[in-house]
């Protein structure tokens, strides 16, 4: 038995907590010149003998969940695994069974021979990744083989195509590489395993192909990020993923995309969702594999709502972050502000009417209990104040006064600049230089511009109040997409119900209920 994680909550909290030693960057956020993706679904159908092992494959969930069937021989894993290799080749199964013309060997093996072709002239590299069937060298079918005797027919040179696994050390692996970026191989096959991260061969690369599907979504962004990477020289890429009809490769593709989802949402700058499921289950259930097998439509339409239901979700998540953060505001953020301008344009108010009396004054300055009555001489004081002040003093030093205006001065280590703020009611802030008559007229200039700050203030004070007012009207304001979201849950819970599938949560309650009726009818 092993445990493990099954779903995880308050999701919000965590990454905040999260996000205090880790800055979160993605792909999207940091827009690296990266060449651009063009996405293609190769999309092939099931062979008659893929039809059948589907339908065999059925056959055995039913006898696991029936208890028929001891887990050491057969479980959902090893039939998991089995419809996987199913959907990448039938000879995975059973070599003796025939090469169809439409598999993904042969597809995937025309494309590449097509892209070679027209990238001649470039030399242009192309990579293949299959987890599954990887070369064993002891005559067994596998993809690997089989795929480069295809492209060999075709008339590419055997040097031409490379297979990771031979290249077993770092030395041989750097010259592998270096084969891929002068465009000698033009063909690189592998595992995510073996070429993912670590894997610089993005020089010359032009196409990249899935041939399975992987089982987690960080083995899909280990893989693509070898051809979505900076040095790349194609400004475009085709990106070729190949899907057998009625197996479960279409299933696995959407199971990766939801997991990818729920990874995007929390690994986001955004707020995340409230909850998520595990993302690394391996095996489907039996429900699923019987829906699969029996092409059921309503497997299609879970798929469709539970990725209808995780974009609700995500939006009504950011609508209660910011419903919450406008509450905050309104109860303090806003109040504060008002209040704090509020003070402030009054202090101004009472500075400018003090100004306008003193200003025309003899000039009149003190400094260090000394009084100035000449512009030069206190300029030059206020110069030999600042010099002969500590540095590094943190705290900004009193020197005198001037109009009725306390003075201060300070070292600011940011800019390496002397500075002296001037306060009665309000305050204000002028840099000291080396010129003694300048620093005199650069104070009186901005006593004389008061009114503006005054302005300013005003202006803030206004923009705070009408913010609160907006907000108040917001915070009113109901979740616009509330019903949607309770009508696709509903319809998904019925989905679930139908196909004897559904989340966790669903089950735990499910299995409640069975528990209650259980205990009223032994009373």
């Amino acid at each position: 038995m092993k445990t493990r994680f099954a779903n995880f909550f308050n999701l919000p909290e965590l990454m905040s907590i999260f996000q205090e030693v880790a800055d979160i960057q993605t792909a999207d956020m940091l827009k690296l010149p990266v060449p651009e993706a063009e996405y293609e679904n190769i999309v092939l159908p099931a062979s008659e003998e893929q039809k059948e092992i589907l339908q065999s494959l059925a056959e055995r969930a039913e006898l696991v969940r029936n208890g028929a069937v001891d887990p050491s021989e057969d479980n959902m894993l090893k039939i998991t695994t089995d419809g996987r290799k199913l959907a990448l080749d039938q000879r995975l199964l059973n070599d003796m069974l025939p090469d169809t013309e439409n598999n993904k060997v042969s597809a995937c093996a025309e494309r590449c021979f097509t892209i070679w072709e027209e990238t001649k002239g470039q030399k242009s590299a192309q990579l293949v990744f299959c987890d599954s069937s990887t070369p064993k060298k002891d005559g067994t079918f596998n993809v690997y083989d089989a795929l480069k005797e295809k492209l060999m027919k075709k008339g590419i040179p055997e040097e031409e195509i490379a297979f990771i696994h031979d290249a077993n050390t770092d030395v041989q692996k750097a010259r592998l590489f270096s084969k891929v970026r002068s465009g000698q191989v033009r063909f690189l096959l592998g595992s995510t395993s073996k070429m993912g991260a670590g894997t610089n061969v993005q020089d010359r690369l032009i196409a990249l192909h899935h041939l399975d599907v992987p089982w987690r979504p960080a083995d899909i962004e280990q893989q693509e990020g070898r051809i979505l990477r900076q040095g790349n020289k194609n400004k475009k890429v085709k990106i070729f993923r190949y899907i057998t009809e009625n197996t479960f490769d279409a299933y696995s593709w959407q199971l990766i995309e939801n997991k990818q989802k729920f990874i995007g949402q929390i690994m986001t700058s955004k707020s995340p969702v409230r909850s998520c499921q595990d993302v690394d289950e391996a095996a489907l259930s039996y429900a699923e594999v019987k829906a699969l097998a029996t092409g059921n439509p309503k497997i299609k339409e879970k798929m469709d709502l539970d990725v209808q239901v995780t974009k609700l979700k995500m939006l009504k998540a950011n609508y209660e972050s910011n419903l919450f953060r406008l509450q905050d505001a309104i109860a303090v953020e806003y109040p504060e502000k008002i209040a704090k301008y509020e003070e402030l344009t009054t202090a101004y108010d009472s500075d400018i009417k003090h100004i306008d009396t003193v200003l025309n004054t003899p000039f009149l300055m003190e400094i260090h209990g000394v009084t100035y009555n000449d512009e030069k001489a206190a300029g030059e004081m206020l110069v030999q104040a600042c010099t002969q002040m500590k540095k590094a003093h943190a705290d900004a030093e009193n020197i005198g006064s001037f109009l009725g205006f306390q003075m201060k001065i300070s070292y600011s280590l940011f800019d390496n600049s002397f500075y002296v703020r001037l306060t009665r009611e309000a305050s204000f802030i002028v840099e000291v230089k080396k010129d003694p008559v300048r620093n005199i007229e650069r104070i009186l200039t901005a006593m004389r511009n008061l009114p503006g700050q005054k302005k300013t203030a005003e202006e803030r004070l206004e923009d705070a109040r009408q913010q609160l007012v907006q907000a108040k009207e917001e915070v009113q304001k109901p979740f616009e997409k509330e019903e949607e979201l309770k009508f696709i849950q509903a319809r998904l819970v019925k989905v679930n119900a139908e196909l004897d599938v559904g989340s966790d949560e669903e089950k735990i309650q499910k299995d409640g209920k069975n528990r209650q009726e259980e205990q009223r009818i032994c009373l």
